[in-house]
């Protein structure tokens, strides 16, 4: 069975994604800040499933980080098959009022990190002329974001990124998914400051669970799918986002973002 990296293991959709792997004897390599948390996850997942776990404490937003993975791996002789780049966080507020070295540190995480980590296991999959890599996007990649401006243009980033490698791979027989949910039931709007907005999308839109998330995506992945959206109103969103103009795209967007209480 194939051996799976997954970015951002220690929690919400990277953790499921691990549990599923595993789940069909897969073994993991396991990469996050929290060394306690990845450390009972790798027991537990070999424990359960009699597969080998590899944990890599690292901090992504380092950087040379990408390339220390790859290094260590190549040095105990593991192979990838398939590559989850699920780390990466947001940030609420206006540009203006938000702080630069936290934007610093997602545009890092999202676009960097999960670049320079396509590129050196990209290579080795198209040498073999076989991998799957899977990016957790976001329905945020269809539209500009006002009160997440760089949040949603990273995940912009990522969807065009893995569309144009998806093409280029294909021939290779390596696939690249670009997943593409809403709102989902992890840490990630606490990290991201979004619960203290109140937003209207929070308060309207429906917050869909890890575990479906992780399914589709781990399945679009294993069909060689190159976009995969869950949840049947972030696939309306996505297809509205194409066809109207963003003279009303944005100002809607900017109106779920905001609360009760106008943005100063």
């Amino acid at each position: 069975m194939a051996t799976a990296l997954i970015t951002g293991a220690s929690g919400g959709i990277g953790l499921e994604i691990a549990k599923l792997h595993a789940s069909r004897k897969g073994n993991l390599v396991l990469v996050a800040r929290s060394q306690d948390k990845l450390l009972a996850i790798k027991y537990d997942l070999e424990q359960q499933f009699s597969i080998q776990v590899e944990v890599i404490i690292k901090d992504l937003t380092m950087e040379n980080a990408a390339q220390e993975i790859y290094d260590y791996l190549k040095s105990k002789n593991i192979v990838i098959d398939y590559l989850i780049n699920n780390a990466g966080f947001g940030e609420f507020g206006l540009f203006t009022s938000t702080p630069w070295e936290k934007e610093k540190s997602m545009m890092d995480l999202n676009m960097i990190a999960l670049t320079h980590l396509t590129k050196l296991f990209a290579l080795e999959m198209q040498t073999r002329r076989s991998g799957k890599i899977l990016n957790i996007a976001s329905n945020a990649a269809f539209q500009p974001g006002p009160s997440m401006a760089i949040y949603y243009a990273t995940k912009a980033y990522v969807y065009y990124f893995s569309s144009a490698l998806y093409n280029e791979l294909k021939p290779n027989h390596v696939s690249v998914t670009s997943s593409h949910p809403g709102p989902v039931e992890t840490g990630f709007m606490e990290a991201s400051n979004l619960h203290t907005g109140n937003t209207r999308l929070l308060k309207y839109y429906p917050i869909l669970s890890a575990e479906f998330v992780t399914k589709e995506s781990y399945n679009a992945m294993l069909k060689g799918k190159r976009i995969v959206i869950p949840g049947f109103l972030n696939k309306v969103n996505a297809f509205f986002s194409k066809i109207l103009p963003w003279s009303i795209v944005i100002p809607v967007t900017r109106w779920l973002q905001g609360s009760s209480k106008p943005l100063q």
